[in-house]
């Protein structure tokens, strides 16, 4: 459901968004809505944007209509009760307490901030305790009745969209949704957009400098233009940002790059409204680049004269409009919720005819409508934010909302012509033709309807594992290449180095391998604990030759001396930053760090990282491929003949030859993640202080290790955390108010299921959070008592019908049997055994299963606490160092030695080896 309104009065309107969810006069006991769909397989949210707020849902099929009436409430006859509305404006503040350390929130108000102060645009966007309670009290206003009020004037039926996705024909479904909605109330409200600009031409010609709190550099270059929603056909910002943002031999970014500049680049149109918008570009700027500032701009205005000398050219329009014309009639099917969100919002842009299109077909070629925008980037009406750690104490000014300190000045365009008269010229071209364009759509025959993956070929190298397309016939297909490698882990200075060369790999590739992802091929390559991984997925018709180039890349490896210091300077940057993480990401790491056997702590990398030199890498890449093994997937449009091929070329590469780059593994070199097996009956739990002591934010991690993989134990973990998720939610985080950011989901790592609770909050410390999690389990327990028979088997149907839904597209399909096979475990029937296993659960095999390991006190729990106090909790952070221990609880002090005193889970890759190679007629 998609709703136009609010005039711009965005933290009223996300308030609101927030308040529908409580209850309503037909269903009002509060957070009934969410925990009907939750605990029936589903899953819901909202977003609001500048003129809109989205509500949407989804749930298995047979609880679909109790479920839409549940939703239609909302825009029926909501209650936004006094107490809910008080509760619910702690958490915005909560959530807005979170943001006040985003350089991404920081510098988007700061433009804003940076606008008419009569235009919408200028206001904060999300709001807090202060203006939404402190400041409506001062002017004698009720924020409850506000909220009424702005309900009233904008939730009217003639300004909503409404879109159903469900498998009842086309006419049961519209009179389902008519006699349900029927009663939402149409006040026949207008909608006016915002019609005038933002910017004034006070606002335009201005450089910012602004201090950011990460380390680094970055350069926005803004534009005010007509909007691309005026003319999505045309789409003159997607064929700029294509042009801008392109990353070629001749772009912006590869002159950038080359020079050493920039990291990073991207181009396009940026928030705005129906009737103004920005065009940006941003830059992720080096030292080097931060001090070639003037050149930098210099360059992207070059570039823009060059496009704006060259003219709107057709056949560029056209490459882009085939792009995305293939891309469309060949799209993945998407998630149903994805889909109905899409297609809600696209009701309220586009007309009728364009609804399930909206603009992701241009297909009219117009130079003015084109050379219009162009001709709007100009230095006359560029807005420059830069943006850099180096600005700290040189600033006059402050952002009163996120209090980001700036100075501006303004900036004229003779002075720009200036910088380019003297910026390097670098050679900047347009691109080329994209050779990566597929023109073989068509699907391959499959004789053998297999509906598992199959070990097509086994060899001392490597293993072939194999699954054709046999459900979705799309002409896509996956690669993925496991590079086990011993050496890439071994020390924190070769996992670093490993790092660097995973990164250099990306940056070698980036200018070929360009065209290929705007074509609709992609790649990936990343590290992990035992190698690293490359991955080449999209249209099977050229796959191959973008993979034989990342292989030539991998095993003709040089170290390019200037690429290597700007990733090492990039990395340093990164671990510089980590003290800036939210606190319940720091947890994280130390929950890793104490479980996982082979990781290294952020100090000792970082410590390796700042003695490493070019030959210190140019050692290490031939060590790190010296022994090899290569655990491989082939999925998709691709028939066995061509997968065996694809592989046989990867081995050959590393293998052969008078001296060859790698070698077989020894037996005793096979190795696997592997994770420490807590002590039943113990809480251990490790403390410390949050890096960033300005960040008033605690969080908990409370994690509770289970099992390793067994289906009758996978399901019950399963079916708990389908019913204890919502409650959690609603306990700890819409009742009790600890905190935003607030989730209890089930993990897995190398295999061992558990269970995990994340909240971070600005007004209660850890061990206060840790107790009220103990407090909500042992009421749990009285409510799985007193669960009726009839409603536990409906939570086992509805987990059952999760599990039976049908793969929806070729990357699901890919994540799920690789994940089998990447992890050792290789149930790729797993979704049979486990549904069958849920129907043989009773109400108390629940319970017994939940006294045995979940519940406080149980015989078999395995608990670590995660505890980081913030900066307003600090004095609780040393009063946690000195109190007496509990019993079983167990303070980790060393995190390496703890490690090492605890036995580790079984590896799930144990039996690997005896696997035998499965015979197919190759297609």
């Amino acid at each position: 459901m998609s709703s136009s309104g609010g005039k711009w009065k965005q933290p009223l309107a996300e308030m609101q968004e927030h308040m529908l969810f409580y209850a309503s006069e037909k269903y009002p006991v509060e957070n009934s809505y969410s925990k009907y769909i939750t605990q029936h397989g589903g899953s819901t949210n909202a977003f609001t944007s500048s003129e809109r707020t989205n509500f949407y849902f989804d749930i298995n099929a047979d609880c679909f209509e109790e479920a839409l009436d549940r939703f239609a409430q909302f825009f029926v006859k909501p209650l936004m009760s006094p107490d809910a509305t008080t509760r619910e404006i702690k958490a915005v503040d909560s959530e807005n307490q979170n943001n006040l350390l985003s350089d991404g929130h920081r510098v988007y108000q700061l433009q804003k901030h940076l606008s008419s102060k009569d235009h919408p645009y200028h206001k904060f966007g999300t709001g807090n305790w202060d203006t939404l309670e402190v400041q409506p009290k001062a002017r004698g206003l009720n924020t409850r009745q506000e909220l009424l009020k702005f309900y009233k004037e904008n939730y009217s039926a003639n300004l909503m969209h409404l879109v159903v996705y469900a498998k009842d024909c086309l006419d049961k479904a519209q009179t389902l949704v008519q006699s349900i909605f029927q009663e939402v109330p149409n006040t026949n409200r207008s909608y006016s957009p915002v019609t005038d600009q933002p910017c004034k031409s006070e606002h335009l010609q201005i450089l910012v400098r602004a201090v950011p709190i990460k380390q680094g550099h970055s350069l926005r270059l803004e534009w005010p233009i007509i909007p691309d929603l005026t003319h999505y056909k045309e789409g003159p910002s997607l064929y700029l940002s294509h042009l801008i943002g392109h990353e070629g031999e001749g772009s912006l970014f590869y002159i950038l790059k080359k020079l050493g500049w920039a990291t990073s680049l991207s181009a396009g149109e940026s928030g705005g409204g129906h009737h103004f918008s920005f065009f940006e570009v941003y830059i992720s700027l080096t030292d080097a680049g931060h001090e070639h500032f003037e050149d930098v701009v210099a360059l992207v205005f070059k570039y823009i004269h060059l496009l704006q000398q060259a003219g709107a050219r057709k056949w560029i329009f056209d490459e882009l409009s085939a792009i995305s014309e293939t891309n469309f009639h060949y799209q993945d099917k998407s998630s149903p919720i994805g889909y109905v969100v899409y297609v809600a919002s696209n009701m309220q842009l586009y007309p009728p005819i364009d609804w399930l299109v909206g603009s992701s077909l241009p297909s009219k070629f117009s130079p003015d409508i084109i050379e219009a925008v162009l001709n709007d980037l100009t230095p006359q009406n560029v807005r420059i934010f830069w943006v850099s750690t180096n600005f700290d104490g040189n600033t006059d000014s402050m952002e009163p909302w996120y209090e980001t300190a700036y100075s501006l000045e303004k900036i004229t365009s003779s002075v720009i012509e200036q910088w380019m008269e003297k910026a390097p010229d670098g050679n900047l071209h347009l691109p080329v033709p994209n050779m990566f364009i597929p023109t073989d759509l068509s699907i391959k025959t499959v004789s053998n309807k297999m509906n598992f993956p199959v070990l097509l070929r086994k060899s001392s190298y490597s293993r072939l594992w194999y699954k054709p397309d046999t459900l979705f016939s799309m002409p896509k297909g996956y690669c993925i290449i496991d590079f086990i490698c011993p050496q890439s882990r071994s020390s924190p200075e070769s996992a670093v180095l490993t790092c660097i060369f995973v990164w250099l790999l990306k940056d070698y590739l980036n200018e070929y391998a360009y065209d290929a992802e705007i074509a609709g091929l992609g790649y990936w390559i990343s590290g992990h604990c035992s190698g690293f991984e490359v991955t080449v997925s999209g249209y099977n018709h050229k796959m191959r030759i973008l993979l034989e180039k990342v292989i030539d890349r991998i095993t003709n490896f040089k170290v390019e001396p200037d690429r290597f210091f700007v990733i090492k300077e990039l990395f340093s940057k990164q671990y510089q930053n980590i003290k800036f993480q939210q606190p319940y990401e720091q947890a994280l790491y130390y929950c890793s760090l104490i479980l996982r056997e082979h990781s290294w702590s952020w100090n000792d990398e970082c410590e390796a990282l700042t003695n490493l030199e070019i030959d210190d890498l140019v050692k290490f890449y031939p060590l790190l491929l010296s022994r090899t093994f290569l655990e491989c997937y082939v999925a998709g449009n691709i028939d066995s003949k061509e997968a065996v091929s694809m592989i046989q070329h990867v081995e050959d590469a590393l293998y052969k030859g008078s001296q060859p780059l790698s070698r077989a593994l020894f037996a005793s070199e096979h190795s696997s993640s592997r994770i420490i097996n807590l002590e039943e009956s113990k809480n251990y739990f490790y403390a410390a202080e949050g890096l960033n002591t300005s960040d008033e934010n605690s969080a908990l991690v409370h994690y509770i290790q289970v099992h390793s993989d067994e289906y009758i134990k996978n399901v019950k973990l399963q079916l708990f955390a389908l019913i204890a998720k919502q409650p959690a939610f609603d306990q700890l985080r819409s009742v009790e108010q600890l905190g935003y950011i607030t989730s209890l989901s089930r993990t897995s790592d190398a295999g061992v299921r558990g269970l995990q609770l994340i909240v971070q909050s600005s007004v209660k410390d850890p061990r206060y959070i840790e107790s009220r999690f103990q407090a909500f389990l042992k009421t749990l327990e009285t409510q799985l008592h007193d669960m009726s028979d009839d409603e536990f088997k409906k939570k086992v149907n509805a987990l059952i019908d999760i599990k039976l839904e049908k793969f929806k597209n070729l990357p699901e399909e890919t994540n799920f049997f690789w994940w089998e096979i990447s992890s050792g475990t290789l149930k790729f029937d797993r979704i049979e055994n486990e549904v069958a296993a849920l129907k043989q659960i009773t109400k108390m095999d629940l319970i017994d299963f939940f006294n045995e390991y979940v519940n406080v006190g149980a015989p078999k729990r395995k608990s670590l606490s995660l505890q980081v106090f913030g900066s307003s909790h600090f004095s609780e952070f040393k009063s946690e160092k000195v109190d007496p221990a509990e019993p079983n609880v167990v303070q980790i002090e060393d995190i390496f030695c703890f490690r090492r005193s605890r036995p580790l889970h079984h590896s799930l890759k144990g039996d690997l080896v005896h696997l035998k190679a499965h015979d197919i007629d190759h297609q």
